[in-house]
């Protein structure tokens, strides 16, 4: 009986082991060139995909 209980929790730990992911949090535009992403979006401007200007977006957002 002891061995089946042994066997059962190791199974449930693998188990439980095996489940675990990484996620890996993305800048947005997956390392996209700013010009490449207007073009996917059909923006007129590449000016709001650029770097530099993301903390200006996030700024203006925020209350």
């Amino acid at each position: 009986m002891k061995r089946i209980k042994h066997l059962g929790i190791l199974a449930l730990m693998a188990l439980l082991l095996a489940s675990c992911s990484v996620h890996v949090k993305s800048h947005g535009n997956n390392d996209v060139p700013p010009g490449q992403m207007k073009k996917v979006t059909g923006s007129k401007s590449a000016k709001p995909y650029a770097p530099g200007q993301q903390k200006k977006h996030a700024k203006k957002h925020k209350n």
